[in-house]
């Protein structure tokens, strides 16, 4: 009888800690549900209120250009290389910003990372714009424009693209995107896709 009396009691030990388990799991469970809620809530809440006016570019001659000054402007940001087969459109870039000097932006984005196809120093690439094709929009320092080590302008760019549906990471050099005069993304444009293409500047007239 005496053994029977000790294993009904440890079956009840054991059944009365498994309970207790269960329900500190649960208790647990119920207090992080609100707080991944809520992390999610602030990240959304900090992406819906940036615009492209929230930025300061570090240029490649060593200064900075704080975008909030082209308030009510259209802003297209091009990642550019010299050494590309799409470099002509630098020639276009410069025309396209000439023609709608009143109401658009062009910046350039120097970046490596597509075929090496960008090696310059600062100095080599302000050089070749402007011996080459007489650039005079803005053109910002030499950086990267996808992956980890993307600069935060176009990490927002991304996820802007992301929001209206466009194809997002730049896929190639002189891969575009169109800022409205609002600060949010109009569109994102191939490489293919021609500077003074009516795909970009229906939204202009």
């Amino acid at each position: 009888m005496m053994k029977v009396f000790w294993i009904i009691v440890a079956v009840s030990t054991l059944l009365s800690c498994q309970s207790a388990d269960a329900v500190e799991v649960a208790v647990v469970e119920q207090t992080v549900a609100p707080i991944t809620t809520e992390v999610q809530k602030v990240e959304t809440t900090t992406t819906m209120d940036t615009t492209i006016y929230d930025f300061k570019l570090p240029l490649l001659e060593g200064d900075s250009l704080d975008l909030a000054t082209l308030k009510g402007k259209y802003i297209l940001c091009v990642n550019v290389a010299s050494k590309c087969g799409f470099t002509g459109q630098y020639k276009e870039l410069q025309a396209l910003s000439e023609q709608y000097k009143d109401k658009l932006v062009v910046i350039g984005f120097p970046s490596n990372q597509f075929g090496s196809q960008e090696p310059g120093t600062a100095e080599e690439i302000a050089t070749f714009c402007e011996r080459n094709y007489g650039v005079t929009f803005p053109i910002a320092e030499k950086a990267d424009v996808k992956g980890d080590t993307r600069q935060p302008i176009y990490k927002w760019l991304q996820s802007e693209a992301k929001g209206v549906g466009a194809a997002q990471a730049p896929k190639w050099n002189f891969y575009k995107y169109l800022i409205g005069t609002d600060g949010r993304l109009i569109d994102s444009y191939m490489s293919i896709t021609k500077p003074l293409s009516s795909k970009i500047t229906k939204h202009l007239k």
